[in-house]
């Protein structure tokens, strides 16, 4: 099933900015077989791992990630882009492949000790996962592990991601 999901995802050339190609999964999303393979195939893996929430980051790690803590019973908690969150906040800035960002959580997010899953769509430079992990261990968190469901291996973002397990189905070599 892996491969047919693969294959739905398009690539979008100089978005959004030139020289990107930027990994379009709304064709997943608008089948729901595809859609629930996705969310299976990660609810599987970490079924019986004591996840106790999972967090995702804006936007399409909000879109896999509150489905996935759906279907394992468990809250979800969104790590948004600076400025989207009501409440106090922590905050980290990084640097991506076509710029930089700020994100940030909410400070009382999650529990001290709490066991959190980190899912994003897709891995790049991992400078997004890098400080969305570094937000959750501020506020208390353990990342059990950073899910994605596509990997750009050749950006080598794995590399950032070292103190904590990685996992992408779908990997790109080039």
């Amino acid at each position: 099933m892996m491969e047919e999901i693969k294959a739905a995802i398009r690539d979008v050339p100089d978005f959004p900015t030139p020289g990107i190609v930027f990994k379009d999964i709304a064709p997943i999303l608008a089948d729901p077989g595809l859609f629930r393979a996705v969310i299976d195939h990660f609810a599987e893996r970490h079924r019986d791992a004591g996840i106790q929430v999972v967090a995702g980051v804006e936007a399409r790690g909000f879109i896999f990630g509150s489905a996935l803590a759906y279907a394992l019973g468990i809250g979800f908690v969104p790590i948004r882009k600076k400025g989207k969150l009501p409440w106090q906040t922590v905050e980290a800035s990084y640097d991506l492949e076509y710029g930089s960002a700020t994100i940030e959580v909410h400070a009382d997010a999650v529990s001290p000790g709490a066991r959190v899953l980190l899912f994003d769509d897709l891995l790049a430079t991992g400078g997004t996962a890098a400080a969305a992990a570094g937000l959750i261990r501020e506020i208390g968190g353990t990342v059990v592990e950073i899910d994605f469901l596509i990997e750009l291996a050749f950006l080598e973002g794995r590399k950032r991601l070292s103190d904590s397990p990685v996992y992408a189905p779908l990997v790109f070599q080039d």
